[in-house]
């Protein structure tokens, strides 16, 4: 499957370089980021908004982090994005029972091994990721109980982050990178 579009046969040396460091760091060809060579300032936002991307930061671990963004990849639908983050879940803490979980095949109170933390993130993650957004009063006083002001602003970036990168990739056809089959 190819994309709607073709990236442009000549890119700027500039973007050149930061579509090498991207497929440097992923291993994979980049075809978001060479489609978006076609519109140089969509390729300059987007690649800052990716290298802003949020990591540990206080009680917000790398595997709550990659599960809210797991969890906005199917909630997206978008394949690529599914594709890229549920990559080597393993390597983030997340078991193929917890993965099953969040790609909606098994429910996601029966999972013992997601904290209470964990489970509102995912609550929430969901609730960012669907049209119409619509927050519910119960999951907004559990997300309160359970985070602080700065780490609901992180939880709510990642997700939207993730969101944004599914409407883009899907809007221009983009088909996953081929990171590996995330139905292990």
């Amino acid at each position: 499957m190819d994309a709607f579009i073709n990236p442009p046969a000549k890119i700027s040396p500039i973007l050149r370089l930061g579509i090498w460091v991207s497929e440097k760091m992923t291993g994979k060809k980049m075809l978001p980021a060479r489609i978006l060579a076609w519109y140089p300032k969509a390729a300059l936002g987007s690649g800052v908004l990716e290298s802003l991307v949020a990591h540990h930061d206080g009680r917000i671990d790398e595997r709550l982090l990659q599960i809210v963004r797991v969890t906005a990849s199917y909630a997206a639908a978008c394949p690529f994005c599914i594709d890229m983050n549920s990559y080597q879940y393993e390597e983030h803490g997340i078991n193929a029972e917890e993965l099953q979980a969040l790609q909606g095949r098994r429910e996601i109170k029966s999972i013992a091994t997601f904290s209470e933390r964990e489970k509102v993130a995912i609550d929430y993650a969901k609730l960012i990721s669907q049209t119409p957004l619509k927050f519910y009063p119960d999951v907004i006083d559990a997300l309160k109980e359970q985070f602080n002001e700065r780490e609901i602003v992180i939880l709510a970036s990642t997700a939207a982050q993730v969101n944004y990168w599914a409407r883009l990739i899907q809007a221009l056809g983009i088909p996953p990178a081929g990171y590996g089959s995330a139905d292990e």
